[in-house]
């Protein structure tokens, strides 16, 4: 009866209430203008998203060797040994602690008259005592801690989830970066061999007095700035190529890889409806677990201004029985329930359940925080999408017109008297716009993987 009345009365004060998501979490809203569709490209697979062979072959050896992932599943495991321990507070606790003893008074000069006062040798005791004790969980104390530990395997969980996504994410963009600065070195190679013929033409043009000193040492100087150029993104392309190799877990060494060209955009691209997140990003869910962990912790809190009740038990078997030494032994039964209630403890309790109470405002503001900067990578994510392909064609354009100015100048500056100087920005004008428009193109693809990783990025 008093069980079921303390119960009753702990429910009522909230110690026995498992953790309810706010009422007041907003989530309406969170992409601002950016939010499209019923269906979100973070439900999507990895293998959906990157549909390149060559780089799922990447991605499978990064989550089967990297040492983050690795990591992460020893700390599931961790949290798991704890939630297991957790559950078993609820079962009494055990200990056996058997002991014996010899004690006996010898006479140094064996002196008959005394062997009746001395007795007759040595007094054999021994003891087989069992110790049980049991913490009756009436005010919620072992439940909350319970609780705490699933909270703490979640989040382990969630992490876990995280890195996964992470490390798909990084994989990815690592490997496209590289097909860009393939793209670039292309380029650069290609334009460092028109600048060499350039430079040819401008000898043979000043050798017949129809250039000056002037343009041939310019016109070289450009050749010698494109061939650093062109040393420089060959050694870019090695420590990408290193970076890429550590995260798999490899030792350095080349990466394959196909064309930027190939890459294709998920069937699905629009970030579906924002409470979406809640269930699948993983900082999210984290800052939730942090959450409801303050809610248990203030629960326990709460709890610690009730008496706690422990009942202990205690038998053994043994030949000491008070001030006789008999055998065979007998048995000593004993058990004890007892009720600990604080009346004064220098007002810690009230300070904890204060500080407890603080936390969870604190978590509750974390949690909020983090939905609204998730919301906000997606919109600046989907915004850098539509714009690089809103740039995508006028690129295209402004290259094509620039090859047609470079090749116009240059046969103005052998057949007329052109300025090489117009050749020489002609050609510097068409370098730039092709290295712009491959890095548009890059820009497409690595705010198409980052609004997949602020999506969540469904982790199979």
């Amino acid at each position: 009866m008093f069980l079921t009345l303390a119960v009753a009365l702990m429910s009522s004060c909230g110690v026995y209430k498992s953790y309810e998501r706010p009422a007041d979490i907003k989530t309406q809203g969170l992409y601002g203008n950016a939010e499209s569709g019923t269906q979100s490209m973070g439900e999507l697979g990895w293998r959906e998203v990157f549909t390149d062979p060559t780089l799922q072959a990447l991605i499978e050896k990064g989550l089967a060797q990297n040492s983050n992932i690795r990591q992460a599943d020893l700390r599931i495991q961790e949290a798991q040994n704890n939630l297991k321990a957790a559950k078993l507070a609820y079962a009494p606790t055990l200990a056996f602690n058997p002991s014996g003893t010899i004690s006996g008074v010898i006479d140094p000069y064996n002196r008959e008259e005394y062997k009746d006062q001395l007795g007759g040798g040595a007094t054999k005791t021994y003891a087989f005592p069992i110790a049980a004790s049991w913490q009756i969980d009436c005010f919620g104390s072992i439940r909350n801690a319970k609780k705490k530990s699933e909270v703490a395997l979640k989040n382990m969980e969630y992490v876990r989830q995280a890195v996964h996504t992470a490390l798909v994410s990084n994989i990815a963009s690592l490997y496209y970066s590289l097909a860009m600065m393939d793209e670039q070195l292309a380029i650069a190679t290609e334009t460092r061999e028109n600048w060499k013929q350039n430079l040819e033409v401008t000898k043979k043009l000043m050798a017949a007095g129809q250039s000056n000193k002037a343009a041939v040492a310019s016109t070289e100087a450009n050749y010698w700035s494109i061939c650093t150029s062109v040393e420089d993104l060959k050694h870019s392309i090695r420590e990408v190529e290193n970076v890429l190799s550590a995260r798999i877990g490899e030792t350095p060494a080349p990466v394959s890889r196909q064309a930027l060209s190939t890459f294709r955009k998920p069937s699905v691209c629009t970030t579906g409806l924002p409470i979406s997140l809640l269930e699948r990003r993983p900082d999210v869910k984290q800052a939730e677990m942090a959450l409801a962990s303050a809610f248990y912790t203030k629960n326990q809190a709460k709890a610690s201004f009730f008496p706690s009740l422990n009942i202990s038990a205690q038998g053994q078997y043994t030949n000491s029985l008070g001030s006789l030494v008999i055998n065979p032994g007998g048995f000593i039964l004993a058990a004890v329930a007892s009720i600990t209630q604080p009346l004064f403890a220098n007002g810690q309790l009230r300070a904890n359940y204060k500080n407890s109470k603080a936390e969870m405002e604190v978590a509750t503001i974390g949690f909020q925080q983090t939905l609204l900067d998730a919301g906000k990578e997606v919109n600046t994510a989907m915004a850098a999408i539509h714009n690089a392909e809103a740039k995508k064609e006028m690129l295209a354009n402004q290259v094509s017109s620039l090859r047609q100015a470079v090749d116009a100048t240059e046969k103005l500056m052998q057949y007329s008297n052109t300025n090489y100087l117009q050749v020489l920005t002609a050609r510097s004008s068409l370098l730039s716009a092709q290295l712009g428009e491959v890095a548009n193109n890059y820009s497409i693809i690595s705010n198409t993987i980052t609004l997949y990783q602020a999506l969540g990025g469904a982790t199979e």
